[in-house]
């Protein structure tokens, strides 16, 4: 199954993998967000809002960022990320200009590419710099339940940065139910971010741009990144890079075999998303 983002507001999850933040010399930016809890997520931040709203909506945010097979690397800039997650294509429920739940149903693998720059006054700025600069996994993945018991207890996420030939391990292999919140806890989380996030520091007032958007049917929501490896943590992306992450069934494939699959750009089945992207200038 396969939904096109084309029309659906996109989203990402900043800090909901502990230590990430920090890899990324991005906590600073947050050290006057409050939170509930001191692993919650820091805050909801947007990446694509479709549509045309004469100032409504910042037009960074209305040019379609995300392509499955390149990342084109943005002018003027040297610190490029891969922010490899798991994200959720929801359906999305209103009452009274309120999102009252979110109903995941599509699963998938994410790159939520980022710029590393000093002075971007909101996250969004640090990642849709235009066209190809995000990408999605086509190959996305039915959810039974969004519970714990469900299919996604079994994936994990693995990346890899393909230089010279080489697969080297990029952010660390981690298990999708290790997200600090997931399931109905995060769902809470960003429906309570939609409806009530300030423009405040680094973020913004995402319900704003919902309302502006006209209360779209289906969200996407990247989850969050992983925390690098010390490869991923000091290695910026060049061109003729290639960007691979990949969530999968630990039941199925061990973390040995999906490093030789990477190696060898064998990671293509039906029940693997796998999203790879070449990095061009």
């Amino acid at each position: 199954m396969f939904v096109d983002l084309r029309t659906v507001a996109c989203f990402g999850v900043a800090g909901n993998f502990t230590g990430h933040l920090e890899q990324a010399g991005e906590a600073v930016d947050f050290t006057k967000v409050k939170t509930a809890e001191a692993n919650a997520p820091k805050a909801m931040f947007p990446t694509y809002i479709p549509g045309n709203f004469e100032g409504k909506v910042p037009a960074y945010l209305t040019v379609y960022p995300f392509d499955e097979y390149r990342i084109i690397f943005p002018k003027g800039e040297q610190k490029l990320q891969i922010e490899p997650e798991c994200a959720l294509v929801c359906k999305a429920k209103w009452q009274d200009g309120k999102l009252i739940d979110l109903i995941p149903f599509l699963f998938g693998a994410s790159n939520d590419c980022s710029i590393r720059k000093q002075g971007a006054k909101k996250i969004s700025e640090k990642k849709n710099w235009g066209a190809s600069s995000k990408g999605f996994a086509t190959n996305q993945l039915k959810i039974d339940s969004f519970a714990k018991g469900g299919i996604l207890d079994r994936y994990r996420i693995a990346s890899f940065l393909i230089r010279d030939g080489i697969a080297h391990a990029y952010g660390e292999d981690s298990a999708v139910r290790d997200y600090s919140y997931f399931y109905e806890k995060l769902i809470n989380w960003c429906l309570d971010r939609a409806n009530n996030q300030q423009c405040e520091g680094p973020a913004e007032k995402i319900g704003d741009y919902l309302k502006a958007a006209g209360y779209p049917e289906l969200l996407m929501i990247s989850v969050g990144a992983t925390r690098y490896t010390d490869f991923g943590e000091h290695n910026f992306l060049k061109s003729g890079d290639r960007s691979v992450v990949v969530v999968y069934p630990e039941d199925v494939y061990s973390k040995e075999e999906i490093v030789k699959r990477a190696q060898n750009d064998n990671l293509e089945e039906d029940d693997i998303s796998v999203l790879n992207q070449e990095v061009v200038l």
